[in-house]
């Protein structure tokens, strides 16, 4: 369950900033040399007027004990319908272990309260309902949901759960970007589970290109990268509706639990 949760929440991160940025924002570019204060200004008023968007979607994880390394890489679609209720569709067909590379589909609708998970090699299909039967929640604000990025959020509240600091440019950053570090603070919820949370903010679009969490133990960093980005191609329902299963498939349902 915590890898499904992993790959469809820091989509979900992305997904909530990944739109043109507010008319009193566009002109003005972020750089390396931008404040911390002015890149988590950028990333409270870049999700406004967000509809949809499609994009190239890299996921990897690194061991930071062996030095093992994995990627995902494959495809996502987001649609926001109001406040608080979104639909995001990951479509995964390739993995990359070291230097090999396989032809692997996993794919994952998260659609209401329900997160479908499927694994095409094992034709495995589980439906989870992750969220409790009328319970309507914020799936990326800080505090409410279990994916932390501070997107359309007040600093001043990201500043209460995080102790944040500007990193320098490095030569393996995402071109024109603004790169911080985000350390929970001590006590928060946040806090039982990661190290650092780090956002790559693209300079002239103002929303993260990059994010890279390491774990409390510090044993592992997980990635996550999208380039291709379309902003509000209007999607149509196709998008978010997986094809059918014919009965060969072992399918399950699990309802939700406290």
């Amino acid at each position: 369950m915590k890898h499904v949760i992993w790959r469809i929440g820091f989509v979900l991160c992305l997904a909530g900033c990944a739109s043109a940025a507010p008319a009193d924002m566009k002109g003005k570019t972020l750089t390396a040399e931008s404040s911390s204060a002015d890149v988590l200004d950028a990333l409270d008023l870049v999700g406004q007027g967000l509809k949809d968007f499609d994009a190239k979607v890299t996921m990897s994880e690194e061991d930071n004990v062996s030095g093992a390394d994995s990627k995902r890489v494959g495809r996502v679609w987001y649609r926001k319908q109001g406040e608080e209720n979104a639909s995001v569709h990951v479509v995964f067909d390739r993995r990359i272990v070291g230097s090999k590379a396989q032809d692997k589909k996993v794919e994952y609708l998260l659609a209401g309260p329900w997160l479908t998970d499927r694994d095409y090699d094992r034709r495995v299909e589980i439906r989870r309902q992750v969220i409790k039967p009328g319970q309507k929640i914020n799936l990326l604000k800080l505090g409410e949901g279990p994916f932390p990025l501070p997107i359309g959020q007040k600093r001043e509240d990201v500043l209460a759960v995080f102790d944040v600091k500007k990193i320098p440019a490095a030569k393996d950053d995402p071109a024109g970007a603004a790169h911080l570090e985000l350390s929970p603070k001590k006590g928060t919820s946040f806090d039982r589970k990661f190290k650092t949370i780090e956002v790559w903010v693209d300079g002239k679009s103002h929303f993260p290109v990059r994010i890279a969490t390491l774990d409390k133990n510090e044993t592992t960093t997980r990635t996550t990268d999208l380039t291709e980005v379309r902003v509000n191609p209007g999607l149509k329902d196709s998008d978010f509706e997986l094809t059918k299963i014919d009965g060969k498939w072992d399918s399950t349902q699990e309802d939700y639990v406290e």
